[in-house]
């Protein structure tokens, strides 16, 4: 494009009417896909569960902060009519401000959701006039203040950004004693014809321990003047102790407030939901293997206690799965799937064959069955059927089992199979439980309880059952309750032990004969067998045939995954991507751009062999590299020299030239900017020991 103008000038070319392709989220996904082959259904079948996992989290958080948030609701209404009633000054003083402090605990991801809905219930059922601040935009007085009026009135408020940020306090109580009076006049010629009760003005502090304590104590006394004419409620989240109130605020300023506290939902028992939800379940087809399950509860409890960053992993393994995994194809629902095993293509059917589930699964069976498994499409295709109905009936079995035994060993001593079900989840998938010695002392445990604690076990593993529709678990079912009415129709005298012993007669009598001293060893163990052994009690008989089905319960239901054919399909198990995306190591992946910037950057001037970096490269990876063959101290000015080689051999100049790797300003800027980089990414550093010298902070090198 050009220009007749012989003037200078800023000139608009309008763009052609060619418009540029919007590419939607399908055609990343079959971009970015290790396998093309059917990706726009595993798009589909992917889209369905993540928007299950949304939809599902969201009614799940409402539903475990119902209570808390009708609380805050009650209390909000409560002290609000009160003061309209006239009932106010019998409550409290007249200068408190009702203060609702909530316990949200240290999982701070989460905390944005919990005040999200706090404030969309207190606008729908309370009143419209609700304030959420964080400490990060509220520095200064001045700056919460502006906050709150501006979202109070949904007008503009101008504040003076130029005063003085040290000005003293009254200065500053004075300008905002202006700004609350403005409020509570803006407050009164809104309800000055209302008749009924007036809506709160609820300020929340998401972050309180954040605030800065002096910024807060200034807000407190300054609103505490005006609690008469504007009905002023608080609400502080608290991650860590209510204590952290009486820190922050001394008595003068806490004194102003009444205070009520509201506990949350703890995240322990917020993950132990979620697992419920979107793990512990057959509805759900995607499943996460043991190890996966543990880089993501291990990032859990030993980071940020984040249920909302655990769904998060959760929704990882979903992508990492569909994206990866062409037989992805297969994990939906059991109607679904059989669906799409009879329009299966003939290298999705080889793919199947390739599995290692499969092949140990074409392996039991005869010779004549495993040629027709690996040569005929069709019969493949019904065997698959056939397997895709045991893998979900596979399901509906094991989870009501595994809660089955978890109600049975969760109040065991020392919690030989975990307190949590996640734990005891944990060890079924990596290996057959029953082979563990923690499940032998289970089941010695579970033989020496008393009816009471029996009986409620058994009765608990009844209810869970109860839920089930499968037939299997209809007759585990109908067996459990025939052992629990046997067990209610014990007496007293079915729990003692016979009260006659048995006769025992002493093997040392028939010892008449001369023996050697092996078999005087094992007549004697014979005869301490003997003393031993005695007739069980009723109720030991009935507490041994329980405790015998449960084993086989869990014998024939709780075999690890990986017993299962085309199990593949439905389980993701990569733990390493998982991890690497979210325990990003960011130090790592700086060593890996500047020692390889083509990686990043695909630039084919900056490909390198042996580990080397072109002259191209820029010029922080190149000061990088050379720092890298330097000792523990480096020499700015032969660092600065080498540098100055390489940037005139990357400029194309002659080597036998005289100027060749001269030191210019602008390449003396150049790597000024470039160590500069460096320093700030935490590589070197200045030290005192040497003037023209600094530190490097890396391993390796001379």
């Amino acid at each position: 494009m050009s220009t007749s103008s012989v003037s200078k000038g800023c000139f608009v070319f309008k763009p052609s009417a060619k418009k540029r392709k919007i590419v939607g989220n399908e055609e990343h996904f079959r971009r970015g896909c290790e396998e093309k082959d059917g990706c726009a259904l595993r798009y589909k079948l992917c889209k369905q569960l993540w928007d299950r996992i949304i939809s599902d989290t969201e009614s799940l958080q409402d539903e475990l902060n119902k209570k808390i948030l009708d609380g805050l609701l009650d209390f909000a209404r409560e002290r609000s009519g009160g003061r309209k009633h006239g009932d106010w000054a019998a409550q409290m003083r007249a200068s408190e401000i009702p203060t609702a402090a909530l316990m949200l605990g240290v999982n701070v991801p989460d905390h944005d959701v919990t005040f999200q809905s706090l404030s969309e219930l207190l606008r729908s059922s309370v009143g419209p006039y609700v304030a959420s601040l964080q400490a990060k935009e509220c520095g200064l007085l001045k700056h919460l203040m502006k906050r709150v009026l501006e979202r109070i009135t949904g007008g503009v408020v101008a504040v003076d950004e130029e005063e003085d940020e040290e000005a003293d306090a009254s200065q500053i109580q004075t300008g905002a004693q202006c700004s609350i009076s403005n409020l509570c006049e803006w407050y009164k010629g809104k309800f000055k014809k209302s008749t009924g009760p007036n809506p709160p003005v609820v300020v929340i502090f998401k972050d309180l321990e954040a605030f800065n304590p002096k910024v807060l104590q200034e807000f407190i006394l300054i609103c505490s003047r005006y609690v008469q004419d504007l009905p002023l409620v608080f609400v502080f989240g608290i991650a860590t102790s209510p204590s952290t109130i009486q820190n922050m605020l001394p008595h003068s300023v806490s004194s102003l407030l009444c205070i009520e506290l509201f506990h949350s939902l703890s995240c322990t028992q917020h993950l132990s939901t979620v697992i419920d939800r979107f793990v512990l379940t057959p509805s759900f087809p995607f499943k996460l293997n043991g190890k996966v399950m543990q880089v993501l509860i291990s990032i859990f409890l030993y980071h940020d206690f984040s249920v909302r960053n655990f769904i998060k992993g959760v929704q990882l393994a979903l992508l990492e799965h569909f994206h990866s995994q062409p037989l992805s194809v297969l994990c939906c629902e059991k109607d679904v799937a059989l669906d799409v095993v009879g329009h299966l293509q003939p290298k999705d059917l080889e793919r199947i064959r390739g599995l290692p589930s499969f092949k140990r699964h074409v392996e039991a069976q005869t010779k004549e069955e495993q040629a027709e498994l690996l040569t005929d499409d069709a019969c493949l295709k019904e065997e698959c059927k056939k397997l895709i109905k045991s893998l979900h009936g596979y399901h509906k079995n094991y989870f009501p089992v595994l809660r089955c035994l978890h109600a049975l060993t969760s109040s065991l001593p020392r919690y030989p199979l975990g307190k949590q079900i996640r734990e005891l989840h944990l060890i079924c998938l990596e290996n057959c439980v029953w082979e563990s010695e923690d499940y032998g002392t289970a089941m010695k445990l579970l033989r020496m309880l008393s009816k009471d604690e029996l009986g409620a076990g058994v009765q608990r593993c009844v209810e869970i059952l109860e839920q089930e529709t499968s037939k299997t678990m209809r007759e585990a079912l109908e067996r459990l309750q025939e052992l629990l009415s046997k067990m209610k129709g014990l007496d007293l005298s079915d729990m003692a032990p016979p009260a006659q012993e048995p006769v025992i007669t002493s093997p040392v009598r028939n010892l008449g004969k001369k023996t050697d001293l092996f078999q005087l060893q094992k007549t004697l163990l014979q005869m301490n067998e003997t003393r031993r052994s005695k007739r069980l009690s009723p109720f030991e008989i009935l507490r041994n045939e329980t405790v015998d089905f449960i084993e086989t319960l869990v014998k024939s239901h709780l075999s690890p995954p990986e017993t299962q054919p085309l199990h593949e399909a439905l389980y993701y198990g990569s733990s390493a991507t998982v991890r690497r995306h979210l325990n990003a190591t960011p130090r790592t992946s700086i060593q890996a751009a500047l020692s390889d910037p083509y990686f990043y950057l695909q630039n084919e001037n900056l490909r390198a062999e042996d580990g080397g970096v072109s002259n191209r490269a820029p010029d922080i990876c190149v000061a990088y590299k050379l720092h890298l063959e330097c000792g523990r101290l480096i020499n700015l000015f032969d660092w600065m020299e080498a540098y100055s080689t390489v940037a005139s051999a990357a400029e194309g100049a002659d080597p036998e030239a005289e100027d060749f790797g001269r030191v210019d300003e602008i390449r003396h800027a150049r790597f000024i900017r470039a160590v500069s980089e460096l320093e700030f990414l935490g590589f070197v550093k200045s030290t005192k020991q040497k003037t023209d010298h600094v530190a490097r902070l890396t391993w390796g090198g001379c």
